[in-house]
């Protein structure tokens, strides 16, 4: 078996790494090509690799190249976690924005519609060559903003899936609050990608009892502090939100701490100068525990658990995954792509039934939706008014000065990645 990471040379890449090599059993990888055009990153992360692979006993080969072709050449499956520009475009999403009183953040808001104008014409080429390639990969799409870019996949006739670690870390969370093995915990997850929510809770599979009330009375104050929302609010809504939501439910505190704290792009760049310090190190043959602060926490598993269901048929028999709707919540689009619990195999992702979501869930999953639906036209066709009518559509934006005077701050922020600008 054969799997291609793009964007290797990411430090997000030890954590994936790791589970590769602890995860063995489960997904039997002969050879790991890591690619990335960034060679003094990928021989550092790289070097790494091999290290961590040689104490954990793993006999797969890993190839580190620049060259995408020869990287995807007889690949099983292509995972993508790439970031076009870096850090330093990170940075510019999560400041301008603030300049009108808008959230700044690098998957949502305007910054979100940023990096999906700069990362869609990206990923729908590295796609066509994957194709061109092996026509039966899969590509498993870790790239923010994982719901408009695997829609742009599916749309494109890619065999994709969006993944996200959002929730394999609630069902983490919560099974150590309620002192199980994750594997009992069965999330009823539902909505979009950092759109969702956890209405139920279960133990042992998606029949069984549901945990979530007894979780709120006995933890919610942990499970509140964790999402920096108050506990009174989970109470009333009887559910917990995902993280992305304080973007939401509490915009005007989030913008207040953006102008007066260091951005999270800024905080990020210093830990990957560190990380890649570190794993210059020779001696190093783990991933450092400065590796957890960087994000993606479970990465590795959720990754490993999505390839060997599509290339093997094993692993969970349910996952949540980005995936086309298909009526599976009746007031969206069939062609939405949205973030819920899947049976996962060769054949790819069938999500499960939902049961119906409430109105004060499902008009924000609703608005959001459009907006994706603009946000994506935007992407493959570009233009100011595509630009413009996205913004405008956004919930955390909405009105037409503020969109008339961020289509011209993105525009001048990105031009050199946008092909029509």
């Amino acid at each position: 078996m054969k799997l291609t990471v793009v964007g290797g040379g990411s430090t997000y890449t030890p954590e994936l790494i790791d589970g590769f090599a602890r995860l063995r059993d489960t997904l039997p990888i002969e050879e790991l090509v890591l690619v990335d055009p960034a060679a003094d990153r990928l021989e550092l992360v790289g070097g790494l690799a091999r290290r961590i692979f040689a104490r954990q006993g793993h006999p797969g080969r890993i190839v580190t190249t620049a060259d995408l072709d020869a990287g995807v050449d007889g690949a099983d499956a292509v995972l993508l976690q790439l970031r076009v520009g870096g850090q330093a475009a990170r940075q510019q999403d999560e400041t301008w924005p603030l300049e009108c009183g808008c959230v700044g953040q690098e998957t949502t808001g305007a910054g979100g519609l940023a990096k999906a104008l700069r990362t869609v014409p990206v990923v729908l080429d590295i796609a066509d060559r994957v194709r061109r390639a092996n026509p039966r990969a899969w590509i498993i799409d870790f790239t923010n903003p994982v719901g408009i870019v695997t829609r742009a996949l599916l749309q494109a006739g890619h065999r994709a899936v969006g993944l996200c670690n959002v929730a394999i870390g609630f069902q983490r969370k919560f099974a150590g609050l309620l002192g199980v093995a994750p594997s009992e915990i069965h999330l009823d997850h539902v909505g979009l990608n950092h759109l969702t929510w956890e209405t139920a809770v279960r133990l042992g599979g998606p029949e069984g009892e549901d945990a979530l009330p007894a979780l709120l009375t006995g933890h919610g104050d942990a499970i509140a502090a964790d999402l920096h929302l108050p506990r009174p609010l989970l109470e009333r809504l009887g559910v917990v939100p995902s993280y992305y939501l304080r973007y939401y439910y509490a915009h005007d505190e989030v913008v207040r701490e953006q102008r007066t704290k260091p951005s999270r792009a800024s905080e990020v760049a210093r830990m990957e100068r560190e990380l890649l310090q570190m794993y210059g190190d020779p001696a190093l043959d783990e991933k450092p525990a400065l590796l957890a602060k960087r994000g993606g926490a479970y990465y590795s598993e959720a990754a490993v658990d999505l390839a060997a269901a599509l290339l093997t048929g094993s692993g969970s028999p349910y996952q949540v995954v980005n995936t086309y709707n298909n009526g599976t919540l009746p007031f969206l689009p069939d062609d939405a792509v949205i973030e819920v619990q899947a049976a996962v195999g060769p054949k790819g992702p069938t999500p499960l039934p939902v049961t119906p979501v409430d109105p004060l869930y499902a008009g924000l999953t609703a608005n959001v939706t459009a907006y994706e639906d603009l946000a994506l036209d935007a992407a493959l066709r570009g233009g100011r008014d595509r630009v413009f009518r996205a913004l405008l559509a956004h919930p955390l934006i909405g009105r037409h000065a503020h969109a008339e005077t961020l289509t011209d701050t993105l525009v001048a922020h990105n031009r050199e990645h946008l092909a029509w600008a």
